[in-house]
């Protein structure tokens, strides 16, 4: 790259009388521009840390809080503009999307966070050849699901339309690509792109859900997903294959295929699905049970208390790529990274809990009222789920999968199973004492026994 020029003039001095040169940092006119993404590159290393595994991780952070914040602020403008029926439904459909597209990509995005930083010249072919896999996968997985949809979820008969149900399957294949450009733009060190795709997605969703509104449509807020994805995929891949690909094959030290690449994927895909479940399955559960209002009171707390999920699942994966480089330093990144969330999430933690219904309350009063308990007990879950997904996250670097895939189970089989319960004697509450036990009974035993799990090991069970 051309360096830019100096203006070199000739000036005299006052107390000798003679002519001095004097070289200014000014750049001449006809020097080049530094363009705005290395103005931003730049601003973004002054502010974070200089290390890439808290840099990259905080970045990620911040691109789970800034998602959360507008995501909210579409599901409170989602109840203002629609009816809380409507809010309930189109939030267990958009659970099931988002279920359904886990299922579909095979969790080939954490596969890309594993295997991209060591890919070489390998990394689009790889991440193309995920594209389309997951892709067809979920489109089949949606397509699938509606026509179980009479029998398995009544309450969702509404996305049996025919415009409603393309839309279905598109928002869910559009969402498996969605996760996996996250992956991808991590595993090449672009996190802040992660927040830019991000934020472009909530924006065009708000802008959309506006336009739902205005129209009367019923099933607005599902197409106001479809078009924000569109959107999204179009600009985030552009500088993802574009741009970011081509600097990460120059700047690789190595480019090796995948060893065992199906093996791993099998077993990683496996022990995601029931975490994914977890996650996903208990809107469902609570729709049915105890119905649409309901519904409606627990999907909103569960989106504020899982961003603390997401915050720490995010700096787990700057942990893996940078395991990948750096494998003999997994034990001292883990520690730091185990203290740096503690603290991170210790303070998110504690403002949830205590302003639980003032955050509520920008649903509606009655988010408030319902939820509060709800949210302040997911938020309290919190706090052993960092240990739980780290553990999984070691487990993923070192691949030692058949730890991962059990405490996977465990949490999906104790979550589910509590919930199911609980549900009828105490409600939407049931679902949080439910979290909060199964974090707590997890994260006990890794905490106590840490050392055989937090080791450097090299042994293999994928």
């Amino acid at each position: 790259m051309t360096e830019p020029r100096t203006t070199r003039h000739a000036r005299t001095s006052p107390a000798a009388g003679t002519t001095v040169a004097v070289v200014e940092d000014r750049p001449s006119p006809d020097a080049p521009r530094r363009s705005v993404g290395s103005v931003v590159r730049s601003g973004v290393t002054a502010v974070f840390p200089r290390d890439p595994l808290l840099r990259n991780g905080h970045l990620l952070a911040i691109s789970s809080l800034v998602s959360a914040a507008l995501g909210s602020l579409f599901w409170v403008l989602a109840t203002r503009w629609y009816d809380d029926e409507v809010v309930g439904l189109s939030y267990s459909a958009l659970s099931m999307t988002l279920l359904l597209a886990n299922i579909g990509q095979l969790n080939l995005s954490d596969f890309l966070v594993r295997f991209v930083p060591s890919a070489g010249h390998h990394t689009r072919r790889l991440i193309l050849l995920c594209y389309t896999v997951s892709a067809v996968m979920s489109a089949l997985a949606a397509f699938c699901f509606l026509l179980l949809v009479p029998s398995v979820a009544p309450g969702l008969d509404f996305l049996l339309t025919p415009v409603t149900a393309v839309c279905f399957i598109t928002a869910t294949a559009g969402y498996a690509v969605f996760v996996m450009q996250d992956g991808a733009l991590t595993a090449v060190r672009r996190p802040g792109w992660v927040v830019g795709e991000n934020v472009i997605f909530a924006c065009v969703k708000i802008g959309l859900l506006g336009v739902g509104a205005a129209l009367a449509l019923f099933s607005g807020i599902l197409l106001s997903w479809v078009g924000a994805l569109a959107v999204s995929l179009l600009v985030a891949n552009f500088v993802l294959l574009r741009r970011a690909v081509p600097e990460h094959v120059r700047v690789s030290t190595q480019a090796k295929r995948p060893d065992r690449a199906l093996r791993y994927a099998a077993a990683d895909y496996f022990g995601s699905l029931f975490r994914m479940a977890a996650y996903t399955v208990v809107p469902l559960m609570v729709l049915n049970a105890l119905g649409a209002e309901q519904s409606a009171y627990f999907s909103l707390a569960w989106i504020v208390g899982y961003v603390l999920y997401l915050v720490a699942r995010n700096l787990g994966s700057s942990l893996v790529v940078e395991a990948v480089s750096n494998p003999e330093r997994l034990v001292e990144h883990t520690v730091r990274m185990l203290r740096h969330t503690g603290l991170l999430l210790g303070a998110g933690i504690v403002f949830v809990a205590a302003l639980a219904p003032q955050i509520l309350w920008f649903f509606g009063p009655g988010y408030a009222e319902h939820g509060t308990t709800l949210l302040r007990l997911l938020a309290l879950s919190a706090l052993p789920n960092i240990v739980v997904s780290l553990a999984i996250d070691v487990w993923r670097a070192r691949r030692r999968l058949r730890w991962a895939v059990g405490v996977q189970i465990a949490m999906c089989v104790m979550v589910l199973g509590l919930t199911k319960l609980l549900l009828p004697t105490m409600g939407i509450t049931g679902a949080g004492v439910a979290w909060l036990v199964t974090m707590c009974v997890l994260a006990t035993p890794l905490l106590i026994w840490r050392k055989r799990w937090l080791t450097t090991g090299t042994g293999r069970s994928s």
